[in-house]
């Protein structure tokens, strides 16, 4: 189950959805020696931090994503004193996040790429480390929107797509056309030739869903023919299997961007990838879907400052595709938890209602799918909502207490929907991230 993203703050807003942020450590906590920051993103104590949706949005929109704009604004202690409240310097200046790390610099600024870079996929071929029990060393790509965005019209979309840095020209196929692979088929026809991106295919593992509305000529009878449409990136949004099956065939032919991470929790899929993209010099692109602070969790794991990591999600059993020894399991009374316990367990079990699960695992490699806890639970009153709770904790500090921060997020759903609403939006900008970036051997969360 993915699920898509919403604003901060506990009053509900304009989509409709909630997120709430609860920070837990105390003033001495946060510092270190000297009273400096103790953490990575240090925070300002709460009693001083006043934040404002409004800041964060404008920040989120300008490229620095919801969750780091959070953080610049915390960090400077710019933030208005309620929603919708803006500083006298934020007017001025028109929004106070960080420019985008892949903007091109500005005429007069020094620019770290003076020396021409090698070439994209000239990268030489490295062994694949790997510790038992941890999920694969991934490198994070810094894609400039923001992960997860609201429902927008046409017309904003095409406005951030604007603002973004140049797209290197794709041609682009898709797998799957079920609600994801609509809705990227339907924009890439609409906006792709603005964006300088092609679709060149469009595959179901049932052609007829694709009848009177995915042009003939675009239709892909046979997977493994997609190599006659020479495709620059191929996006798979149907299910852990094709990953299984497919994968490293188009990564002979293509960069990969994986809808499906669940199908990582399997070890020998996941080498087998590994081993491709070294071998052919492609990507593996993994879409980070609907997990909420993917590049905070990384940053906090990456400084050895996350201890445990527990993802939460809660829809109605109409909304779960479940296997094994899941599919026969029935809720006793109105909420029951179904799984609780290590993530590569669950997957199999509900691999297509386990990826954002499957993400927190890849942003947390020292964890991984061994140690990040998945709990799976079947609400009879979440008839139209998807909900996810993130929950992690620091080790303990020097007073014996610990950074902790949970996230709740409400996702609108349509009734026994798999993918809650905004995170169509969100894939989206996962594809337009992927063609911001070189072509390199690896995996890279996106």
């Amino acid at each position: 189950m993915t699920e898509g993203h919403g604003g901060l703050g506990k009053t509900g807003h304009r989509w409709g959805m909630k997120d709430h942020m609860t920070f837990q450590p105390d003033e001495e906590v946060c510092k270190g020696p000297g009273g400096g920051p103790k953490f990575l993103s240090p925070l300002l104590p709460l009693s001083q931090a006043k934040y404002s949706f409004h800041d964060n949005l404008l920040a989120s929109l300008r490229g620095g994503g919801a969750a780091k704009g959070f953080f610049y604004l915390m960090r400077h202690g710019r933030c208005g004193a309620h929603r919708g409240q803006r500083s006298s310097e934020h007017r001025a200046t028109g929004g106070l996040a960080p420019k985008p790390l892949c903007q091109p610099p500005q005429e007069g600024e020094a620019s770290h790429k003076s020396t021409p870079p090698p070439p994209p996929c000239s990268l030489p071929l490295a062994p694949v480390e790997r510790v038992k029990g941890q999920a694969p060393k991934i490198i994070h790509c810094l894609c400039p929107a923001s992960t997860e965005e609201p429902p927008q019209p046409d017309t904003v979309l095409k406005a951030m797509a604007s603002s973004m840095a140049p797209l290197v020209p794709q041609k682009v196929g898709i797998v799957g056309y079920g609600r994801l692979g609509q809705s990227l088929v339907s924009r890439l026809l609409a906006q792709g030739s603005e964006l300088g991106l092609e679709l060149v295919f469009v595959w179901n593992r049932d052609p007829g869903r694709m009848a009177g509305s995915v042009p003939p000529a675009l239709q892909l009878q046979d997977l493994t023919a997609l190599g006659e449409r020479h495709p620059d990136l191929v996006v798979e949004v149907a299910h852990p299997n094709i990953i299984h099956e497919s994968g490293v065939q188009i990564l002979r032919h293509a960069n990969l961007l994986v809808g499906s991470p669940s199908a990582l929790a399997d070890q020998t899929t996941e080498q087998q990838l590994m081993e491709a993209s070294n071998h052919w010099g492609h990507t593996v692109f993994v879409a980070r879907g609907a997990l909420w602070g993917a590049e905070d969790i990384r940053r906090l794991d990456a400084a050895g400052g996350l201890q445990s990591l527990r993802v939460t999600m809660a829809t109605h059993p109409d909304g779960f595709r479940l296997e094994g020894s899941l599919a026969a399991a029935h809720t006793s009374g109105p909420r029951t938890v179904l799984y609780e316990g290590p993530v590569r367990g669950l997957c199999p079990l509900a691999p297509r209602n386990s990826n954002t699960m499957a993400a927190a695992a890849l942003a947390a490699p020292s964890l991984g799918f061994d140690r990040v806890i998945g709990v799976l639970v079947a609400d009879l009153s979440l008839t139209d909502m998807h909900v996810v709770d993130v929950e992690l904790k620091g080790p303990p500090g020097p007073t014996g207490c610990s950074f902790a921060v949970h996230t709740h997020r409400e996702n609108p759903a349509q009734p026994g929907a798999v993918t809650g609403s905004a995170t169509v939006t969100a894939f989206w900008h996962s594809l337009l991230g992927c063609c911001q970036l070189p072509c390199r051997p690896g995996i890279h969360l996106c």
